[in-house]
């Protein structure tokens, strides 16, 4: 017969139906008492369970957040092995082992020690093992159980977000999904209704509806306008517990904004527009603005005008402007008071985006009547055409009239207007103008061949206002006249051989005339009369504008005439026929047989035999380099031997010199050396002017050595003798600084304020022991003296 040493594990639970039932604050530590048995033998490792009734014995629970202020217990830990007498040991391992969880080692009471919570473990595994105190080896193999954190209400629902934002169409129908909401619960969904969740409205009725499961929420009222109210905020509120009294709850806010449809039409405020424009108003300017009204907004506000009907329906139109909605309406052509003062429009404003879904509601259009008061200005006078072309002989005299140009004031007053001529345009002041009709006369010739095109602009102005003025151009042709005699194309100038023979062509002559021939030109070539019959050449004229010379004779000879000069007369066929007489140079040259120049007394004039005119070219470059070459070299020598003015930093003339050495005061006796001031000798006195020719030279002059104990003021006034003295001094201004002041004055004070304090007089005549920069100034006193005297 097999034996089995078991061991027992006994939990003791409390009353779970009264937990259930009370609340939390009022959690007992078990569940009913039933006994629970683990018995482990040796050679195997099953569960036993009573017959009756199918528990796992290796599962056990607890109730989590226990607020008692004992340890929570746990339940019981025994052996079959343990007879009561102390020499079994329990151990209890495995997860919150010795501080989570303890067990009494004697009895095997295992205990809580802290507060549990299934959210944060909600199942910990543990082993088993009774041991010999003695021995410490193990009597029973060890045995691993569960413990189950038992989940109570404790968690509220929490929303994913804090606010929802969601958007839809006004105008939906009911029922339009809007957004879903989503909570959860913490608690665990398998054990009661802790985690279940239930959706709730606490604001926003009667506009929508949260499904109660799922938190979707939708519209509940019917054409919900955005132009009424835009914005709309929800609360919603997730309980658990199946939303049962007790149960836990949290809410969420959401955010839902209209958003807009085309279901306004735009809307005229007013249905007739009054605007007033000059007559004067140029094209495509604006004269005013209107607009019609829409509630929507974004591109559903968008409005299209158009001008239906009216009298001005060409003379006006209309465009929108995209930022402000508005209505421009605009001048297309010229207004003019005097033919119509009134136009009215009709316009219509309608919307381009229109959704078919709201058309029910009536067109998407408006219209309104505009009214246009055209208003009349001064304006300026207006030419019966926009040019004028005239036309005129050239022959005409002064002051003759070639055309007349009209202007009136186009307004009801009909001013009179003046005329005159923009003299920008007739410098040379060819025309004139008659002022009062506009009749355009010359004042001066005219010539077809130096101008053919005269183009001038007229003004005319108001006499009331001058202001008032409008221009226009007038372009004048000259027509021509046959006042210009042909002539030669060229200057003609030939030669004939000498062993030329008789009725040899010799050269073919061709004529020009400046004047037009509408028919073509027509020339006909003749000898004068006085040459006719003497001349040793013929002229035969060609009929076809061109004529040729030739040879009378036999034989020329060079040296017993060498130059002939023919004169031949070119008519043309115009009225009045001009004619002029034109000269051939003919010269006599020597040819070979073939008729080729060889030489001739006209040589340098036909065929120069000097150099070419690249070598003359070179020729020159050669020239213009060399003195160029000349040139720089004197420069170079001049400034080489030109010596400056001032050759020595003592000569004073215009010389600024910079001492950069600061002393240290009067003490400093390393500053300034007087002792040369004392020595004369240290002074260049052989340095003569370089600047001028000195007319006498003068031997330098050694001045005397001062004696070293000489005073400053007696050393600065022998020096200032010695330079009034001096015949070698410079005749130009210099400054001669002197730094010394004596203790007291022979002359005493100067000043003329002091003087007429003195009621003594005084003697100025030592003024003139002072040298000749003195003299003036003893004059002055030494006569004021004498007056007084005398």
């Amino acid at each position: 017969m097999r034996t089995y040493h078991c061991f027992w594990l006994l939990f003791w639970a409390g009353q779970p139906h009264q937990s259930f039932l009370t609340p939390l604050s009022k959690r007992t530590s078990g569940f009913p008492e039933k006994e629970k048995v683990l018995v482990l033998s040796g050679n195997s490792r099953r569960d036993l369970h009573r017959s009756k009734r199918s528990w796992m014995w290796n599962q056990f629970f607890l109730l989590e957040e226990y607020t008692g202020t004992d340890y929570q217990y746990v339940g019981k830990l025994h052996s079959d092995q343990d007879k009561g007498d102390g020499s079994l040991k329990y151990i209890l391992s495995g997860d919150g082992a010795g501080d989570l969880f303890i067990i009494n080692e004697n009895t095997g009471d295992i205990q809580a020690t802290k507060r549990l919570d299934r959210e944060e473990k909600p199942v910990y595994i543990l082993r088993a093992q009774a041991i010999n105190r003695r021995t410490g080896r193990p009597v029973e193999p060890e045995s691993e159980f569960i413990i189950k954190i038992h989940d109570i209400n404790d968690n509220e629902p929490m929303f994913t977000k804090d606010v929802y934002n969601a958007s839809i169409p006004e105008m939906s129908d009911v029922g339009t999904f809007v957004v879903q909401v989503t909570a959860t619960d913490a608690d665990d969904p398998t054990y009661g209704n802790s985690a279940k969740v239930v959706y709730s409205i606490l604001q926003g009725q009667p506009y929508f509806s949260v499904e109660s499961e799922t938190g979707i929420i939708k519209t509940a009222l019917l054409n919900m306008d955005r132009e009424n109210r835009e914005q709309y905020q929800v609360v919603i509120q997730a309980k658990d517990m199946g939303g049962q009294m007790g149960g836990l709850s949290g809410t969420t806010t959401v955010n839902i904004t209209l958003t807009d449809v085309n279901d306004n039409p735009p809307r005229f405020p007013q249905s007739t527009y009054q605007f007033r424009a000059p007559e004067s108003t140029p094209p495509d300017s604006p004269v005013g603005r209107i607009k019609a009204n829409d509630a929507d907004v974004d591109e559903n506000a968008e409005i299209e005008y158009s001008i239906t009907e009216g009298d001005g329906y060409d003379v006006f139109g209309i465009t929108t402007d995209k930022d402000t909605q508005e209505g421009i309406i605009t001048v297309k052509k010229a207004l003019d008071f005097e033919n119509k003062s009134l136009y009215i429009l009709k316009v219509e404003a309608t919307n381009p985006h229109v959704d078919p879904r709201f058309l029910y509601l009536g067109p998407f259009k408006d219209s309104a009547t505009v009214r246009i008061q055209v208003e009349d200005v001064d304006e300026p006078p207006v030419f019966s055409r926009p040019a004028y072309i005239m036309e005129v002989k050239e022959d005409v005299p002064i002051n003759s009239v070639i055309g007349t140009v009209t202007a009136q004031d186009p307004d009801a007053a009909k001013n009179p207007v003046k005329y005159s001529v923009d003299r920008h345009t007739d410098m040379d002041r060819v025309f004139n103008i008659n002022s009062g009709n506009g009749s355009i006369f010359t004042s001066k010739p005219l010539d077809r061949e130096t101008l053919l095109w005269h183009n001038i602009t007229v003004i005319a102005a108001e006499i009331n206002n001058p202001k008032q003025s409008s221009r226009v151009p007038v372009f004048i042709k000259v027509l021509d006249v046959n006042d210009n005699a042909p002539e030669f194309a060229m200057f003609y100038e030939t030669f004939v051989c000498e062993n030329a023979k008789a009725e040899q062509l010799i050269q073919t002559l061709s004529a020009v005339d400046k004047d037009d021939s509408y028919s073509g030109h027509q020339f006909s070539f003749s000898l004068a009369p006085e040459a006719a019959s003497s001349s040793n050449f013929t002229l035969q004229d060609n009929r076809d504008n061109t004529a040729g010379i030739f040879t009378r004779k036999t034989r020329y000879n060079r040296h017993e005439m060498s130059t002939y000069f023919l004169p031949v007369v070119i008519s043309d066929n115009d009225y009045p026929i001009q004619s002029s007489t034109e000269t051939v140079t003919i010269r006599v040259c020597a040819c070979d047989h073939r008729g080729k120049m060889l030489s001739c007394n006209a040589e340098a004039l036909i065929h120069p035999t000097g150099l070419s005119t690249g070598a003359l070219i070179a020729i020159l470059l050669c020239i213009i380099i060399l003195l160029v070459t000349v040139v720089l070299f004197a420069a170079l020598r001049r400034q080489r031997k030109k010596e400056p003015l001032i050759i020595s930093k003592e000569d004073i003339r215009d010389n600024i010199v910079s001492y950069n050495d600061e002393g240290g005061g009067e003490e400093d006796t390393q500053a300034f050396d007087i002792g040369t001031l004392r020595n004369p000798e240290a002074i260049d006195d052989n340095k003569l002017r370089r600047d001028i020719v000195p007319e006498t030279l003068f031997m330098p002059r050694r001045t005397a050595a001062a004696r070293d104990n000489t005073d400053v003021r007696d050393f600065i006034n022998q020096r200032l003798k010695e330079n009034d003295t001096d015949p070698t001094a410079p005749p130009y201004d210099s400054l001669a600084t002197y730094a010394y002041e004596g203790n007291g004055s022979v002359a005493e004070s100067l000043s003329s304020l002091e003087s007429v304090t003195t009621d003594g007089d005084q003697d100025y005549d030592y003024l003139s022991d002072w040298g000749p920069r003195f003299k003036k100034l003893a004059d002055m006193y030494g006569t004021m003296d004498s007056d007084k005297d005398s």
